[in-house]
């Protein structure tokens, strides 16, 4: 009997638990040995200091895109890219694995552009995080004195928490994945009545699926292959609300050629408080 597939996802509760629960159990199904999840709700992926694949601690994972580059760009990477990676349904995507990072404000504010923001106050899900933390840092390279931008920053934990922070009047402004933002309207429609986009920055290639270095190269292929053929079968079913359309080929040149991405993974792993 195989052993459990133990997978790992950096993204919940931001992309619900239950998406990588049902892929993960669809996977375990496929293999024959079940899964075993495991939620990491405190950052969007790991740095080589607590890297779970290189202490064979986990099998496949989902993480923020900077964690992919990080964890491979080494002698002797821990983890490789799945080629194959989800895509969700946004008019703007085009079918495509990728999103953006919606910058929101109240719908009541007076803000209407990013640069009325300077003095103002913003939150962020976490530090290692593309579309709430890096994306805005590159916006801010092109604004003089960008470091000073903000009269303040909060670490939310969460999109969902950045997102609550905003309503609540505790802060102006935050980045979002546009995943995010889709399904939180979609569960609680008068969350659309109480934000308003200012702007989009993107497209940025979607969050990975990555497997430990280590495994069998043919049970990397089968996980592959059957990620692929997910939107195909009964699974499917137990995401009702969820805008899942399928997973998608990419490759690693996908996340080495987003100049955000390559610059957020060598801030990550230059600043300790990550």
């Amino acid at each position: 009997m195989p052993e459990p597939l133990r997978v790992i996802t950096y993204l919940a509760p931001s992309i619900p638990e239950r998406f990588f629960r049902v892929v993960a159990d669809y996977l375990g199904q496929r293999l024959g040995g079940g899964a075993e999840l495991t939620v990491e709700p405190r950052m969007s992926g790991p740095r080589r200091q607590d890297d779970p694949f290189e202490l064979n601690e986990m099998d496949v994972g989902f993480m923020c895109a900077p964690s992919l580059v990080l964890l491979h760009e080494t002698n002797d990477p821990s983890i490789d890219l799945v080629p194959v990676a989800p895509v969700f349904a946004d008019k703007r995507n085009g079918g495509r694995p990728v999103y953006y990072s919606d910058v929101v404000v109240r719908a009541d504010s007076d803000i209407v552009s990013f640069d009325q923001l300077r003095g103002r106050t913003w939150a962020y899900n976490d530090a290692r995080s593309l579309s709430g933390w890096h994306s805005v840092l590159e916006r801010l390279c092109a604004i003089p004195a960008g470091s000073e931008f903000f009269a303040s920053t909060v670490a939310s934990g969460s999109h969902l928490e950045s997102l609550r922070l905003v309503t609540q009047h505790r802060v102006d402004a935050a980045a979002i994945d546009s995943n995010v933002l889709i399904m939180e309207r979609a569960e609680h429609p008068g969350q659309a009545t109480r934000l308003r986009v200012i702007e989009s920055w993107g497209p940025f290639p979607i969050q990975p699926a990555v497997v430990r270095a280590t495994l069998p190269e043919e049970t990397k292929a089968r996980i592959a292959g059957h990620l692929s053929d997910l939107h195909l079968s009964a699974a499917t079913l137990a995401l009702e609300g969820i805008p899942f359309e399928r997973f998608a080929p990419v490759t690693y040149e996908d996340y080495l050629s987003s100049r955000a991405v390559v610059e957020a993974a060598r801030m990550v792993a230059e600043d300790s408080h990550y």
